[in-house]
């Protein structure tokens, strides 16, 4: 009361509801104008509306003489937008920037809680709002200039590649036959994206007329914002009880979750997962991972899941492969249903996937070009198999994507054999749908049996090492006694010598040993990751004595880089060493350390030469990036060409292609065929901006 009598009313005024323009009025919010716009009467130019999608843009006039506005800015983004002719189709005629566009969208979807209020004589008159609009800028000149741009970049280009020689690339082509489209279908298609964006887009432009503000027209228009009645029977809307009043004031919930809105049908957050029965969380999981080891799918779950719930919920929609799960062809591809890529029936893509499922469980890697030779299906529905479950190695084929899961073979063996049951199962259809001879399956499963337990911890190997060493202790110091009494009057000698054992000594240069070496870690006492021991020197001798087995491995290597690719850098056939010896087991010969020098070595000894690339001076490239060297016997009827072109780039670092077509003529006569000499550019060379460059060195050319 104290509050009341404190703060006493002044006066009250009247307040009128006006409908006559209730389903008409918009608000439009303008942006902070600049100093040289205006947004009166005589500088608008233009109106138009989208009257379902409540979109309005206007076009305004840009005060150009105002002392605020850059002219030169304005020249230079009317030429940018037309170019430096104008015509009808110019943006702008008087080739100067003197009109902005702008764009509006809605600010909120419920606008039943705004009016607009004139007040008059005393009188509040209230008009509730059809919509409200913010207008921004646009920019869509700026798009019309890039387009330009890139015409004329595209024009530019077509004018220098019609000096060089036009060559036809023969692409692959995929024909699909298109399919009566499902209820189902034709539903999640009307509710795309997509679909609503194109829709919107056919919704033709109504353009407006503006009036004034001082126009005869807004004059009579503006008198509708008064209400027409002043009597209240006229206004029943302001005539409520309290309890409506408020109601008014505070409406139910009900319309806020009819606000709401709705996600995509394929989209199902965590928390609205966790609400359905445990089998469907299982089956919506593994539809969208694929394949995943069994404690990452318990993390997924909600805490305190039943595990033997879990398991015996995945076993009915996916198979153990390797210790982890990999969902069942049947889910992914359910009945009646068909290949997006080439049309073949569900059945037939269950049958392909569940055979690269199958040879997961034999071997950690796959060939794609062995599934696709005996599944008969094609290269796309192939691909999407093997990314279900596996990744790309270079040069290797596809590796299943997680590493075995040891824990759960362990805790789990009744799991494991059913699940090997059902695989016999699997094979043996398999078997009879492919014609796949059965001597042929046995032994990679066997195998992969053993492949296993290569999967071993870093202290299980430690212990593997030391086992090993304590082994063979015996042997080796007899060998090491007999050494060094040989060798006893040569302890003078170079530190080289100790043990017994010769190590070859490279002379120092610029060149540093490749970073597949493990002899570094002896500083720090480790050696592949394995703690050395005092007695493992002796085994590291051991693998110093197979010089020549580790010189048969890098030259079988080369060969087999060397008749691939043909051209290499130093740099590219060093990484493509380091990939090779990443791929290899642990304890390889070739984790002994392999020197750029000893490298070169055997790349020369096997056949192949350097070539001098004579790069250009300003060129900033290592040394080995300058190194290249080129298999120059392939023992193949395009040697002789090859030679030929190395020859070309052995005085130049890029050509072009009719300077080698037109030196093989010479060598070979005018019947040198076009897949000829395709062939042998394929084999040693890439091609950028028209010239044609070694293998490894097009990266290499002045900026």
């Amino acid at each position: 009361m104290a509050n009341e009598e404190d703060d006493p009313i002044i006066q009250e005024i009247d307040v009128y509801l006006a409908k006559s323009l209730s389903e008409k009025l918009y608000l439009f919010q303008y942006p902070i104008r600049p100093a040289s716009m205006t947004y009166d009467d005589v500088t608008r130019l233009s109106a138009k509306i989208k009257p379902k999608q409540q979109k309005v843009e206007l076009e305004l006039a840009i005060d150009t003489l105002n002392p605020n506005y850059c002219r030169s800015k304005g020249e230079q983004i009317a030429l940018n937008v037309d170019g430096g002719c104008a015509d009808e189709t110019s943006t702008y005629s008087s080739k100067l920037m003197d009109k902005q566009t702008f764009c509006s969208s809605q600010t909120t979807s419920n606008v039943s809680r705004y009016a607009a209020a004139v007040y008059r004589k005393g009188e509040i008159h209230l008009t509730p709002l059809h919509g409200i609009l913010q207008l921004r800028p646009s920019f869509s000149y700026l798009d019309k200039a890039d387009a330009k741009h890139r015409e004329r970049e595209a024009a530019n280009e077509a004018g220098d590649s019609s000096q060089d020689e036009a060559e036809e690339d023969v692409k692959q082509i995929t024909v699909r036959f298109s399919r009566p489209e499902s209820e189902q279908a034709r539903q999640r298609r009307v509710q795309s994206y997509e679909f609503l964006q194109k829709r919107q887009a056919e919704e033709q432009w109504v353009h407006l007329h503006y009036y004034g503000l001082r126009d005869s027209r807004s004059e009579h228009e503006r008198q509708y914002l008064f209400s027409q009645g002043h009597g209240m029977s006229g206004n029943t809307e302001l005539i409520k009880s309290p309890s409506e009043y408020l109601m008014m004031l505070v409406p139910p919930s009900v319309e806020e979750e009819k606000e709401k809105p709705v996600a995509p049908s394929n989209v199902l957050s965590m928390a609205q997962l966790r609400t359905l029965p445990l089998a469907d969380q299982i089956k919506i999981l593994m539809k969208n991972v694929k394949a995943i080891p069994f404690a990452n799918l318990m993390s997924l779950l909600s805490s305190g899941t039943d595990p033997t719930a879990v398991l015996r919920c995945i076993q009915q929609v996916a198979m153990l492969v390797q210790g982890n799960w990999v969902v069942k062809s049947d889910i992914l591809y359910p009945k009646d249903t068909s290949s997006p890529h080439s049309g073949v029936p569900a059945e037939v893509l269950c049958r392909g996937r569940d055979f690269v499922m199958w040879k997961f469980t034999q071997d950690r890697w796959v060939v794609r070009k062995e599934v696709a030779a005996v599944t008969k299906l094609g290269p796309e529905d192939v691909k999407d198999f093997l990314e279900h479950m596996s990744v790309l190695r270079i040069n290797r084929g596809w590796e299943f994507m997680l590493p075995y899961d040891e824990d759960f073979v362990k805790k789990h063996p009744d799991v494991v054999q059913r699940q090997q049951m059902l695989w016999m199962g699997i094979q043996a259809k398999l078997e009879k749908v492919y014609s796949l001879p059965r001597d042929h399956m046995v032994p990679k499963k066997q195998a992969a049996q053993t492949a296993a337990p290569l999967l071993v911890s870093g202290e299980q190997r430690v212990i593997l090492a030391k086992a090993k060493v304590k082994q063979s202790y015996s042997q080796l110091e007899q060998d090491l006694q007999k050494r060094r009494a040989e060798t006893q009057a040569h302890e003078a000698t170079s530190p080289a010598d100790v043990l017994g054992v010769r190590i070859k000594e490279e002379p120092l240069s610029d060149e540093e040993a490749m970073d597949t070496s493990a002899c570094d870690g002896l500083h720090n006492r480790l050696s592949n990751g394995i703690h050395l021991e005092e007695n493992s020197v002796d085994s590291l001798n051991g693998h110093l004595g197979g010089q020549a087995r580790v010189s048969q491995e890098l030259r079988a290597f080369v060969m087999a880089t060397f008749r691939k690719q043909f051209v290499l850098t130093l740099r590219e056939l060093k990484r493509l060493f380091n990939l090779h010896v990443a791929s290899l087991p642990p304890g390889n010969l070739l984790f002994s350390g392999i020197s750029d020098k000893m490298l070169q070595d055997v790349v020369l000894d096997m056949g192949c030469k350097q070539i001098t690339v004579p790069f250009p001076p300003q060129t900033a490239t290592l040394p080995d990036e300058q190194k290249v060297f080129a298999l120059w016997e392939a023992g193949d009827a395009h040697d002789q060409h090859r030679q030929i072109l190395l020859e070309v780039f052995s005085r130049n670092y890029r050509v072009r292609r009719n300077i080698i077509q037109n030196r093989l003529a010479r060598e070979f006569g005018e019947d040198v065929d076009k897949q000829e000499v395709d062939k042998v550019l394929k084999d040693c060379c890439v091609s950028q901006g028209g010239m044609w460059y070694l293998k490894g060195t097009v990266q290499q050319q002045p900026s």
